[in-house]
């Protein structure tokens, strides 16, 4: 079994999460609030970790899922994005 990854302080943001950030409206205090303070967090392969937590945004809730390889220091955020689908990728800890 692997090691849950751990909350992020600091961590570099790569040119395609930041494209996509501007792209789907994500703010950097949101990814930063994610990254140091996730609700869940998974490892998907060796290097690489899902980070996600429900935000609240005008008058819906919606999922931030953000991807970091964390075999790099700093990690390095590869995308972002938000759902509204959280039953879809909601999983408890």
């Amino acid at each position: 079994m692997m090691a849950k990854p751990p909350p992020i302080q600091n961590y570099f943001l790569t040119e395609h999460a930041r494209f996509e950030m501007v792209r789907r409206q994500v703010s950097e205090s949101d990814v930063a609030r994610v990254l140091g303070a996730p609700e869940y967090t998974e490892l998907v392969r060796p290097g690489r970790a899902l980070y996600q937590a429900r935000l609240s945004h005008a008058t819906k809730t919606y999922l931030l899922r953000i991807f970091v390889d964390i075999d790099r220091e700093p990690p390095q955020v590869v995308t972002v994005y938000r759902t509204s689908k959280i039953a879809k990728y909601w999983r408890s800890e």
